[in-house]
């Protein structure tokens, strides 16, 4: 466990190479970000007009009607597909990167644009498994709720490599997402370990940083200078901001990293050969 631990810190270690020598990958991460946020705004802010205290009300008696469930998966359709077309230009310009490039933001959005048709036939797939799983948690009990979200885990870690599946070859979604599944039996370990190891250490940071955040604020009010107090708020929602962009930039590289590997067995600028068979030695 702690070897397979080790081996995953060095590739994490190298995406972190990578991510120093083209900070612009961080980009697409923000970009990704401030489109799913305006998502979020066109189907909420509608919603709350259309249903008011009414559609409150019916949510919090846990009822949700047919129009409810369409709205739902039509919101997942779009969020995945921001989500995923970025995802697949930081992939995209990852790989550039990897095979010894320089890739720009333009090269990146450039081949999201050639993969649309298959982004948003993964995005189609990605939400249908959601409403479903969520449909299935609002009819079970509590032990039924949990075998539900081990189900959403195994789907998450089967579904990993199927952004660089799309973005290196012109493939449907379905066919990525058997491809991603297959290529998950031999990188198992290190799939979810690396990717645990990534969300365990930006964990800690974020939880360091919003101490650190609330001690600021609290010298800030002991200094009774609103300016301060603002700026403070402010210094630490950006930091925090910018941790979660490294985490998603450095996500993206390691699964174009482990996918080139997978395919081709040889070694990518900033990853050696031997660094990458750390993660498909024998289990």
């Amino acid at each position: 466990m702690f070897d397979r631990l080790s081996r995953s810190w060095e590739l994490v270690k190298a995406s972190w190479g990578v991510l120093r020598e083209d900070k612009e990958l961080l980009v697409f991460p923000l970009i990704s970000s401030i489109a799913t946020l305006l998502v979020i705004a066109a189907f909420v802010l509608p919603a709350i007009g259309i249903y008011g205290f009414d559609g409150l009300g019916r949510a919090l008696d846990g009822k949700t009607s047919l129009a409810q469930y369409v709205a739902a998966f039509l919101f997942y359709v779009v969020q995945y597909f921001v989500i995923f077309f970025f995802n697949a230009a930081l992939v995209g310009a990852a790989m550039i990167r990897l095979d010894g490039g320089n890739p720009t933001v333009g090269d990146g959005l450039a081949i999201a644009r050639s993969r649309l048709g298959s982004i948003f036939g993964y995005a189609m797939i990605a939400a249908t498994v959601g409403m479903v799983l969520r449909m299935l948690q609002e009819r079970v009990g509590f032990i039924g709720r949990i075998i539900v979200g081990m189900l959403g885990v195994g789907w998450t870690i089967a579904t990993f490599l199927v952004v660089p599946v799309l973005v290196a070859r012109d493939v449907d979604p379905i066919e990525a997402v058997k491809e991603s599944a297959l290529l998950l039996k031999s990188t198992w370990g290190e799939n979810v370990i690396g990717q645990a190891g990534i969300g365990a250490a930006f964990g800690l940071i974020q939880f360091a940083i919003v101490l650190g955040g609330i001690a600021l604020v609290v010298l800030a009010i002991a200094t009774n200078s609103v300016a301060l107090i603002v700026l403070s708020i402010v210094a630490t929602v950006v930091v925090i901001v910018l941790a979660a962009l490294v985490q998603s930039a450095l996500s993206g590289i390691y699964s174009a990293a482990l996918y080139r590997y997978a395919t081709t067995n040889e070694g990518s600028a900033g990853f050696s050969a031997d660094t990458l068979a750390l993660a498909f030695r024998p289990k």
